[in-house]
């Protein structure tokens, strides 16, 4: 999900049914990543993330991106 101002990116990395709208309720909140620092800040919950992989989540492009970033995945 998208937040900050406008040209200030600030996004939460959260767990939705593929089924809801984009912006809709998030199940549930899994970390952040903030792209406007130097170097970008991400914050996840690794336990979280793996509990969800197991059980059949499949996170987007842009996520999943991230997550090998961070190596993850």
């Amino acid at each position: 999900m998208r937040f900050g101002a406008k040209k200030r990116p600030f996004y939460r990395i959260v767990a939705i049914d593929s089924r809801a709208p984009r912006e809709g309720k998030a199940l549930d909140f899994l970390g952040y990543y903030d792209p406007t620092k130097e170097p970008a800040l991400v914050k996840l919950d690794r336990e979280k993330i793996l509990d969800l992989i197991r059980k059949g989540a499949q996170p987007s492009q842009p996520v999943l991106r991230i997550l090998k970033r961070e190596k993850i995945i």
